[in-house]
């Protein structure tokens, strides 16, 4: 099972950020996966531009990313809500990979994460962000995940620290996981294996 995981947020110290590799944690802890994250900073790309797409063509950033899109089994984003919605980078990153022929985003299973300084959590914005995946033929995991009051949700070395908050990552990720192992099995290490399957 292969996961590409990112945040819809460009900011260093993003608090999207900080929840999307928590859950590339809880990934690797519970499950032995290591998710394959992305920083969309590492790839810069305008807004989706018909001119541009027409006199220039589909940038390389967005290319590059449509590769490793292309490559995962699921993805799992965290993003901010803007004024109630989805952020500007993640709607202008799905309008350009709609683009991409044949599409890199249909058929992929999503989970979606957030964190607010509110006490939704962000939830309002996970709810818009559902939207223009679920056009693109994405399967969105019905369950999501909105970390509330995050400025004191997360400790010092960045990791969350807010017990409940960190619960409902591992629960939400254990079922993620198992929602997308019926369709992608996770291949283990033949020790492994073996070891799993004794009574």
């Amino acid at each position: 099972m292969k996961i590409l995981s990112f945040a819809g947020a460009l900011r260093a110290g993003s608090i999207s950020k900080q929840l999307v590799q928590e859950a590339g944690r809880a990934l690797l802890e519970r499950h032995g996966i290591v998710a394959d994250y992305a920083d969309l900073k590492d790839y810069p790309f305008p807004v989706y531009d018909t001119d541009i797409e027409q006199n220039i063509g589909i940038p390389d950033s967005i290319l590059q990313l449509a590769l490793r899109v292309r490559d995962a089994n699921a993805l799992i984003i965290a993003s901010p809500e803007y004024n109630g919605g989805i952020s500007s980078v993640l709607k202008t990153l799905v309008d350009w990979l709609s683009r991409v022929k044949p599409s890199p985003l249909a058929g992929k299973f999503l989970l979606l994460l957030s964190a607010s300084p509110s006490g939704s959590g962000g939830v309002l914005g996970l709810w818009h962000t559902r939207v223009p995946f679920e056009a693109c033929g994405v399967h969105v995991f019905p369950h999501m995940v909105a970390v509330p009051r995050a400025q004191t949700a997360f400790g010092q070395d960045g990791q969350l620290s807010d017990e409940k908050s960190q619960k409902k990552v591992n629960e939400i990720i254990d079922a993620f996981v198992a929602h997308v192992a019926a369709h992608h099995p996770i291949h283990l290490p033949k020790k492994e294996a073996s070891l799993a399957n004794q009574p």
